[in-house]
Parts: structure tokens; C-alpha cells; sequence
């Protein structure tokens, strides 16, 4: 069946980008007022902040695009006994990075995709406190702009393996990375490496600022889609560990394996895991 042009990923995008820019206003209507959260709870204003991004998202897509379902980290519980069945559907987070969002350092985001056969096929990111807006759509390549300014391309930089710069979570480095970085830097020397909370670490890949992002840690599927179609727009990849692309509902489960964000599509990052024996 021929997709109506009306519903190509492209002509979306715009709606999509005055979506997310409606969840990051709700966001941060809350975020400005006085609050003092160390965890998310039902009453707490993190959980307010995450269901009105939440609620703004899910109306606003449901009447773009009445007939393709939402997959929300808010709604998540959706057998996949149900979700086998859905070719094309819209992978949101409405607030990604929580623990920046508690800090208060302005590194969090919403992130809305959408997924056809397994593949995230537009992403928006949009960064409430700064206004600035991350997008692509398949084939169109992929944008950063700035609140109030005019959308500029971005693109990955070449691979230069004695100037590599990693790109890496503020709150989540265990031995595994520590590892990989490790036996990164014994064949290359020390990587230049820049901390940053949220999806904001594929956006740095994406625009040239990074070469890598390793996550050798847990994440879940709408932690990732939207920022993978802006990475793969601008020129780079997102693959697991074997260094295949990362698919999107598969299976049960809603956990992302371990991944590899790269400017490079060719250079194997996978050649610096520590490996351990069965």
C-alpha cells in the first residue's frame, strides 16, 4: 500500500517540531517554579513535568496522525503481543534526562520519533531551556536551530583517530566504559572526552563536535530513536555492539542492547571492547 504524501516523514516534521516545542513549553513552566525533587514520584514536579510533556505529545500527535499509534516511556506498557503488528508508529520520551532536570543544569530534552518497519524515519529533539531544536527526516538530512534563528545543517566530521573526541553521560560511567576507553586510548592516546547529560550526546556526534558516543550501559528505546534519525541524517550510524543498526520493537522487551554512536559508518568501534570469557 502507497503511503499518502500527506503522511511522509517530511511534510510531518514541521507539526511535529511545534509539538515538541509545546511539551518543552509545559516542561518548563514547571521547571521554573521553586521545587526541590531528589527522585521521581507520583506527586513529585519531575512526574508533573514528565505527564504534561506527556499529555501535550500524545494529543498533539494523535491529531496529526490519527491512525498511528504512540509509544510513550509514559505509556509503555504495551504488550508486544499488541505492538507486533505496527509497522509505522510514533517512539516518544516526553522528558529525557532526569537527573539533569534535578540538577537543573538545562541538559534535558523532548524527544519524539517516528518509527516504519523497525526504523526511526524522522526525530526531533528539542532542549526546553535553550529553545535550541535538533531535526531530521529520512533522506532530507539533518538540522540544529537555534530559538528564534534560522535551521543550519549539520554533518558529521571525518574520523581522525589521533584527535578523537568521546562524548559520554555525566551520571553513567561504569567499568565497562572505563575499560573500553581504556584500551582506546593505548592504541590512539587519551581521547578528548565531553560530558553531557541526555540524547544531547547523539547531537554532538551528529554536528561534528564528537566523534563517538559508547553506551555500554542501560537505555530504552525512546531514549534513542529520535536522536538515531538525526545521527544517521547527518552522516553517522547507530549500531550495538556487532555493529548493526539498532531496530526498534522486535521483541517483548524495550531495552536497547549496548550501542556505538559514530561519525564514522566503516571505522569498528567493537575492536576496543574488553571481552570476557565464558
Amino acid at each position: 500500500m502507497t503511503q499518502d504524501s500527506s503522511q511522509a516523514p517530511a511534510v510531518l516534521l514541521p507539526a511535529v517540531i511545534d509539538i515538541a516545542r509545546e511539551a518543552a513549553r509545559r516542561i518548563l513552566a514547571i521547571y521554573h517554579s521553586d521545587f526541590a525533587v531528589q527522585a521521581k514520584d507520583d506527586k513529585s514536579p519531575l512526574t508533573e513535568a514528565d505527564m504534561a510533556a506527556h499529555r501535550a505529545i500524545v494529543a498533539g500527535l494523535e491529531t496529526l496522525t490519527p491512525e498511528v499509534p504512540v509509544l510513550s516511556e509514559e505509556s509503555a506498557a504495551i504488550p508486544f503481543a499488541q505492538r507486533a503488528a505496527w509497522r509505522r508508529y510514533w517512539l516518544v520520551d516526553p522528558l529525557d534526562g532526569t537527573k539533569e532536570f534535578i540538577k537543573r543544569n538545562g541538559e534535558f530534552t523532548v524527544n519524539i520519533a517516528l518509527i516504519e518497519d523497525h526504523a526511526p524515519v524522522l526525530g526531533v529533539i528539542v532542549v526546553p531551556v535553550s529553545g535550541l531544536c535538533y531535526y531530521a527526516a529520512r533522506g532530507e538530512g539533518a538540522f540544529r536551530q537555534e530559538a528564534g534563528g534560522n535551521a543550519q545543517p549539520i554533518r558529521v566530521r571525518p574520523l581522525d583517530l589521533s584527535r578523537l573526541v568521546v562524548a559520554g553521560s555525566r551520571s553513567h560511567v561504569g567499568p565497562e566504559l572505563e575499560g573500553f576507553l581504556q584500551r582506546l586510548a593505548e592504541r590512539h592516546g587519551a581521547p578528548e572526552f565531553i560530558s553531557m547529560g541526555s540524547s544531547l550526546k547523539f547531537c554532538l556526534v551528529a554536528e561534528g563536535r564528537a566523534d563517538l558516543y559508547p553506551r555500554l550501559g542501560p537505555t530504552s528505546e525512546w531514549d534513542t530513536a529520535a536522536a538515531q534519525c538525526i545521527v544517521e541524517a547527518a552522516g553517522g550510524i547507530v549500531t550495538d555492539t556487532a555493529m548493526q543498526p539498532l531496530r526498534y520493537n522486535t521483541r517483548e522487551s524495550l531495552l536497547n542492547p549496548h550501542f556505538f554512536v559514530s561519525g564514522d559508518r566503516a571505522h569498528d568501534w567493537s575492536q576496543y571492547l574488553v571481552r570476557t570469557e565464558c
